[in-house]
């Protein structure tokens, strides 16, 4: 009975966890509707099922109650008019475009502290070298990946380093705590957040597992 009722709780959470995800999701989506992209829409802009897999997959290795902050993020964003989708590949410009950074986006969105930034760099340093381990792990799939650091940006390629950094200064203090505490419990438990989330991926495009994605490519 103890185990049945265990089993029941899972599944109770698994599917409240997608109930969450798929309002995020579709917020994330109507944001992203409205992010001007210097030299007109992006293609991307008009992928919905591309962006609901790969937004969907990272957010099934969040935990609720980091869910339901970066939730609360988001409908908070929209009830002030703020865009955080549009934030983020602004921030993101501190590195691939900088002197456009400086003058038309950095005066506009909210200034991080020093200690925010710092806290923010232990959470990439982490990510970064969970991700480097995985394309190690998964050279093939690697390969379809990002870039990895910053140092590799271009005009045209943003890293996954950039890119975090860029989503990780749009998350309210709560939703950063969150993230930071999940970070540390993964990193307790030996896992790696980059191959639970390309898991995630290569599951909802219909592989069994890691192995079967990599051998596909």
């Amino acid at each position: 009975m103890t185990n049945d009722h265990a089993a029941n709780n899972g599944e109770n959470n698994a599917t409240d966890n997608n109930a969450l995800i798929a309002r995020i999701v579709r917020r994330e989506w109507d944001q992203f509707q409205r992010t001007n992209n210097e030299g007109g829409r992006a293609a991307c802009q008009g992928n919905w099922p591309v962006f609901n897999q790969m937004r969907t997959s990272q957010f099934l290795t969040w935990p609720a109650p980091l869910l339901e902050s970066y939730l609360d993020d988001l409908a908070e964003a929209d009830r002030i008019g703020r865009n955080l989708v549009t934030e983020k590949y602004g921030r993101m410009m501190a590195s691939t475009a900088p002197a456009e950074y400086e003058t038309n986006i950095e005066p506009y969105i909210p200034r991080l502290s020093g200690e925010r930034i710092a806290r923010q760099e232990r959470i990439i340093a982490t990510q970064v070298a969970w991700a480097a381990a995985f394309r190690a792990r998964y050279p093939k799939l690697g390969q379809a990946m990002r870039v990895l650091t910053t140092a590799e940006d271009t005009p045209a390629a943003t890293s996954f380093e950039t890119y975090l950094r860029g989503e990780l200064g749009t998350y309210s203090d709560r939703t950063l705590g969150l993230y930071e505490r999940m970070v540390a419990d993964k990193t307790a438990d030996g896992r790696n957040l980059t191959e639970e989330t390309i898991l995630a991926t290569v599951r909802l495009g219909g592989f069994a597992d890691l192995d079967e994605a990599e051998a596909a490519q």
